[in-house]
């Protein structure tokens, strides 16, 4: 049996998650990182991506929405913005979402900020990806 540790992931509307888990894997700006327990202690920023979590042998995916992690030996928390299981995506309102910022990158006026425009792009693509492996 695999050594557990505790994982929370906590967005500010909810505590998105909150058990023990075998593994977690999340993207930060070194690249997609494997958290076991007893893992290095780490603070570290985490990318929009998707987060995979191995529980009783069984991985669960969710979309988030970038944040931070903080590693001890037996607890790991990550603080996002916005934690989704692909079943509590909405699809059209995630393809609007997108439509949005790619409709703001592709006619660039005074004013407006591009680096918000792909983070809103980057984040409703990443939704959408999730949300189709979840429904394959």
């Amino acid at each position: 049996m695999a050594s557990k540790f505790l994982l929370e992931i906590v967005t500010p509307d909810r505590v998105f998650f909150e058990e023990e888990v075998e593994m977690v894997i999340v993207r930060t700006n070194e690249g997609d990182q494997g958290i076991l327990r007893d893992h290095m202690k780490m603070v570290s920023e985490v990318a929009v991506g998707r987060i995979k979590i191995k529980k009783e042998g069984q991985i669960s995916e969710a979309a988030i929405a970038g944040g931070f992690i903080k590693v001890d030996l037996d607890k790991t928390t990550i603080l996002t913005d916005a934690a989704e299981w692909p079943d509590e995506i909405d699809p059209k309102r995630a393809m609007a979402a997108k439509q949005r910022a790619e409709e703001r990158l592709k006619n660039r006026r005074d004013g407006i900020n591009v680096y918000r425009a792909e983070v809103a792009l980057n984040k409703a693509l990443n939704r959408i990806q999730v949300y189709e492996s979840f429904k394959r």
